[in-house]
């Protein structure tokens, strides 16, 4: 065989080698569909979302932008600068970039990265996304095998496309959704348990949270203690620790509390209709428990704390006629 010959072969060999590669390399996409409503304020707010298979190495900043942008890796891996960190990400990692925040993120060469992205913004973003277990200076979650990260944000990016009139209502929701997920990988990555043993404060916080929500809900210690995830005993003694009261007497001081407040400050409710808003079964049961806190009566709290008319707005006897405008 001539060396001719044998190079021939050696480069149709190399260039049939080089089409495989290319065949199994996925074809950059990019796809991206925005919020059809124009939302100009709201508590959270989807601006847009996206796809894209990325090419080898491909790179975006470092930038700044002025929304939330979140995006999920689908497959493949790739980098994100934040900063002066740098963090190495893969198949079920999510980043967050902040509004002002200088960032970057660049496709690994052998295994570029296919991901999704959804932008928002809000008065309560960084609230949820604080939620989510995202808080400064965290900016990365591993969701790890879960398909809702995906799903969420492939349903908003299917609203848009669709316009359909319900899309910026269906795409707050399903990025809730999605921050949910994020918030459970966080809680794996971190290490933490659901149930605080070592805090004790932060399961009577969660108690009286509990209490403050269900006021006017028949709360009783068996479901409290159910639904934070406690035995009936361990809450009462953490909570006695804590606060000096046990959980029942807490929970009738909160009723009380927000009873009082609502005889001063809704004088078109009647007693009855207060007791049941406070969670109380009916107004004399309320109206013994209010004595026995305050001292006095719940219909004698209001009167005493009822506004009383000023001097100017009492009429006087030149008010029992109008006088006659001028010229009759």
């Amino acid at each position: 065989m001539s060396c001719a010959h044998g190079g021939k072969v050696r480069n149709a060999r190399k260039e049939r080698m080089t089409g495989i590669a290319m065949a199994g390399r996925k074809k950059p996409t990019y796809r991206v569909a925005s919020n059809p409503a124009r939302q100009s304020s709201g508590g959270l707010i989807v601006l847009f979302a996206g796809e894209s298979q990325t090419s080898p190495g491909h790179r975006v900043g470092p930038k700044v932008v002025d929304y939330y942008l979140l995006h999920h890796v689908v497959s493949g891996k790739g980098r994100f600068m934040d900063g002066d960190r740098e963090t190495e990400l893969s198949a079920g990692h999510t980043f967050l970039i902040r509004p002002g925040q200088l960032a970057g993120y660049e496709a690994d060469e052998a295994d570029p990265w296919r991901y999704r992205w959804v932008a928002f913004t809000g008065e309560d973003a960084e609230r949820w996304v604080a939620e989510a277990g995202l808080a400064p200076p965290r900016s990365v979650a591993d969701t790890g095998a879960s398909r809702v990260p995906d799903q969420c944000c492939r349903a908003i990016h299917g609203a848009f496309r669709a316009r359909r009139p319900s899309a910026p209502l269906e795409a707050a929701g399903r990025l809730l959704l999605l921050l949910a997920a994020l918030r459970e990988g966080a809680g794996e990555a971190d290490g933490f348990a659901a149930r605080p043993t070592s805090h004790q404060g932060e399961l009577v916080r969660r108690a009286i949270d509990f209490m403050t929500a269900q006021l006017a809900e028949p709360v009783t210690m068996e479901g409290m203690a159910e639904a934070l995830g406690y035995s009936r005993a361990h809450l009462s003694r953490a909570f006695k620790k804590e606060t000096g009261l046990t959980p029942v007497a807490f929970l009738n001081r909160l009723r009380l509390d927000r009873g009082r407040r609502l005889l001063r400050e809704r004088p078109e409710l009647t007693v009855a209709q207060i007791a049941l808003s406070v969670g109380f079964r009916d107004a004399l049961y309320f109206s013994k428990r209010f004595h026995r806190m305050y001292g006095e009566t719940p219909t004698a709290y209001r009167l005493k704390t009822a506004p009383q008319p000023s001097a100017a707005q009492t009429p006087g006897p030149s008010a029992a006629r109008p006088s006659a405008p001028p010229g009759e």
